[in-house]
């Protein structure tokens, strides 16, 4: 399938990562159709799209007159059958639970139309754990957006062992249409590149915590006041290239040995969220948070983001 014969896309599951897809899409021009479990699920979805459509406004990321376009082009359906009907690009959008993916993507494929690519939001698993539940394997793929899905540009994808070539040129087409960065995975992998890459950041910000060297406040501001500000405008083997990989290998050698590497859960975390701290979520994680913090921060972090945008073009 041409991505320029795409004109529906539906996104199923309206929630945070959804709901910025949605968004996103209807900014582009495409006709979306937005499904969750209930209504007022999706009422919710739609206060979360006009409000983040606002800030994109104001940050000069979206004209008025597209602007106020966007809300007619998202139409809302609790009914999976009403969601899909006529789609040719679904995303699957859900909480992330591998189990429960599979049988949403078996519930897709009976319902969609035939010629409809299905992707996986997924931020962890594989096409290969989930086009088994299809009766099209060749058409399933992984679109792992990024949050929030309508600043940050990139958009992992990734090939199941059936995913055909059509699949893939058809997804990056259409991803590149709204202005993403889409890169394709050579070969699946759990966690794709982002989040191996992150989560292995976690594991030493965790670790370097619980050893008592410093407090996560500390690790925080380390982060984006040195390398966290030069990863923002060039990758990791661009900004070593400029320092020297003789330079790089004798750090290498005396500090890989100490790194972090265990193969468990940080322990700090674990206790955290049996104890309830959930972060946003709860109102406390290694942060208080109320309203006024949690929106100051999301400002903060999307003006940021759109300065970015603009330095990067």
């Amino acid at each position: 399938m041409d991505a320029d014969a795409i004109r529906r896309v539906a996104v199923v599951g309206s929630g945070l990562m959804g709901s910025g897809i949605a968004l996103q899409f209807a900014v582009g021009g495409y006709n979306v159709q937005l499904g969750d479990v209930s209504d007022e699920k999706l009422e919710m979805a739609l206060g979360t799209v006009a409000t983040n459509l606002e800030m994109m406004r104001d940050m000069g990321l979206v004209d008025d007159e597209s602007a106020a376009g966007v809300p007619g082009r998202i139409s809302t359906s609790s009914a999976l059958e009403t969601t899909l009907d006529g789609a040719d690009f679904v995303i699957e959008a859900v909480f992330e639970d591998l189990a429960l993916k599979q049988n949403v993507f078996g519930e897709i494929d009976g319902l969609a139309p035939d010629h409809a690519v299905i992707a996986s939001n997924t931020s962890s698993f594989m096409a290969s754990q989930l086009a088994p539940h299809t009766g099209r394997p060749g058409k399933v793929v992984v679109a792992n957006w990024w949050n929030p899905a309508y600043l940050l540009p990139l958009v992992e994808v990734v090939r199941g062992p059936e995913t055909t070539d059509e699949t893939i040129e058809t997804t990056v087409a259409l991803l590149t249409s709204l202005g993403k960065r889409p890169v394709v995975l050579q070969k699946e992998s759990l966690g794709f590149i982002g989040n191996r890459m992150q989560f292995a950041l976690l594991r030493e910000a965790a670790s370097i915590v619980e050893a008592g060297i410093a407090t996560a406040e500390d690790v925080d501001a380390v982060v984006t006041n040195s390398f966290g500000r030069r990863l923002a405008v060039a990758g990791p083997f661009q900004v070593f290239d400029l320092a020297g990989w003789d330079t790089i290998l004798a750090i290498v050698d005396q500090l890989f040995p100490d790194l972090e590497s265990s193969g468990a859960s940080p322990a700090m975390i674990k206790e955290m969220v049996a104890g309830g701290d959930l972060g946003v979520k709860s109102g406390k994680g290694f942060y208080e948070w109320d309203d006024d913090a949690v929106a100051a921060v999301r400002e903060r972090v999307g003006k940021a983001l759109a300065t970015i945008g603009q330095l990067s073009k």
